[in-house]
């Protein structure tokens, strides 16, 4: 199949522009908006069920497995109908405007509490929640293939993806931090009506956010096409996409150590340290990662993206590492976590910008553009995979050890939820860098490929 034909700007070096503010700020705003209600929806969720909508904790275990099987599923398709879209306003930046309003009202759905029967009450949680999560993927989707086509040059892509990746981090620390204070005032005392005032607010915020990111965005290359993307083709474009392929499994690993880590500390801290608030002070100090996702377009303009990635995830061993070695000291353990926060704020943002890349390497190796797919694939698909397995792997650890809630553990148990917290993530995040190294062959080649794939297009 010949390349597909770009419609590039007029300027004399089309796609290789530095990006206004007002554009780079409303990318961002995308990512702010997912995270305050996906965030709130996953993190709540499981409480909300149980406490205000009475179902039982079995039924929200079932829930949030069937969920996690159609997460699976929904990313690659989403991928393959954003190659197949084409519109004056772009590919990726519709989906903003589109389904801005069904995602708020999706997961302002998902919070409430009908006076139902049981049985209803299952039935109206599993499909209010699966819905938010197939249109979060949507948008989600939509984010990541963007990037590609917002500019071709490296350097700016990574510096819209660290703003982007600061943004995020906004929405997620305000969903954090702010839902129960916000649900307490408003519900005063009634948590269904906190709950429900409270992300309602989110969900207008969250359509205002991607509203603006839509106005205030604008596609290349991606207006006009001779041909939509057969499903066929958008698989073709991964074969022998190696870069592709090597950050897919290297994002699996990172998300699956990360959530392991996350998903236990609070075990790790009621259990071992017998210092359960410790929790939230590390879960706080995950704003250090803005630290170094503000910092790292500056990184890469000096190390080679590849190289900068493998520096985060040793960082982020080191860190893991660190607090395995520490016992019971408070501080160290403090300093250990936020160590593992800076090199986990590398590892999980330099990925989007490099999955541009592969995009464009797929076109030049196959003829494909297939930037929905790819990115739909190397993100939104190993984020809820990595994730997923990332809760799943501990939880047979814990339970093998013979781990009982509630209750004074054995030293088995305890052994089980340091190793877990600590050593388990370690591994994953070291073979996550190892395997980063194959990485650095193929980005010495972006510059010919993207030389030649201006040629093409001109």
């Amino acid at each position: 199949m010949e390349p597909l034909k770009q419609e590039l700007n007029t300027e004399q070096n089309p796609g290789h522009e530095k990006m206004p503010l007002k554009r780079v700020l409303s990318y961002a705003s995308t990512d702010t908006a997912g995270n305050l209600l996906y965030v709130t929806l996953t993190s709540f969720i499981m409480y909300f069920y149980t406490d205000v909508l009475g179902i039982s904790v079995a039924a929200a275990g079932f829930i949030l497995l069937v969920a996690r099987f159609v997460d699976a599923l929904d990313a690659p398709i989403w991928g393959i109908i954003i190659d197949h879209t084409h519109t004056k306003w772009g590919q990726s930046r519709p989906y903003w405007l589109w389904l801005a309003v069904p995602f708020g009202i999706a997961v302002f759905l998902a919070f409430q509490a009908p006076d139902i029967s049981v049985g209803a009450k299952n039935m109206y949680a599993l499909v209010t929640y699966i819905l938010a999560g197939i249109i979060y993927t949507g948008i989600s989707a939509s984010m990541s293939s963007a990037l590609p086509n917002l500019t071709y040059d490296s350097n700016e892509r990574v510096k819209l993806n660290s703003w982007r990746s600061n943004g995020g981090m906004i929405g997620y620390l305000v969903a954090a931090s702010l839902t129960l204070p916000l649900v307490d005032f408003f519900g005063k005392g009634d948590e269904k009506a906190g709950f429900s005032i409270t992300v309602a607010i989110f969900g207008v915020i969250a359509v205002f956010l991607l509203f603006f990111a839509f106005k205030g965005t604008k596609e290349i290359g991606t207006t006009k096409a001779e041909d939509s993307l057969s499903i066929r083709e958008s698989f073709r474009a991964a074969k022998r996409n190696w870069p592709w392929m090597i950050l897919v499994a290297v994002f699996i690993l990172y998300w699956v150590a990360n959530t392991a880590r996350t998903s236990t500390v609070i075990y790790y801290a009621e259990y071992n340290l017998g210092f359960k608030n410790l929790a939230s002070i590390l879960n706080g100090l995950v704003v250090f990662q803005m630290v170094s996702i503000t910092v790292l377009p500056f990184i890469v303009k000096r190390i080679i993206k590849s190289h900068t990635q493998i520096i985060g995830l040793s960082l982020a061993t080191i860190g893991q590492l660190i607090i395995g070695f520490t016992g019971d000291n408070v501080t160290v353990i403090i300093i250990g976590w936020i160590i593992a926060s800076l090199g986990t704020g590398i590892a999980v943002t330099l990925p989007f910008a490099m999955l541009s890349d592969t995009v464009d390497y797929g076109e030049w190796k196959n003829g494909i553009r297939a930037s929905g797919f790819l990115t739909a694939v190397g993100i939104s698909f190993c984020i809820k995979l990595g994730s997923g397995l990332g809760s799943f792997i501990p939880s047979i650890i814990l339970d093998g050890a013979g781990y009982i809630a509630n209750t004074q553990q054995t030293p088995a148990a305890l052994a089980a939820i340091k190793f877990s917290f600590t050593w388990l993530p370690a591994i994953f995040f070291a073979m996550a860098a190892l395997i980063m190294f194959l990485y650095i062959k193929y980005e010495k080649n972006e510059g010919k490929i993207k030389q030649e794939l201006q040629e093409r297009h001109a």
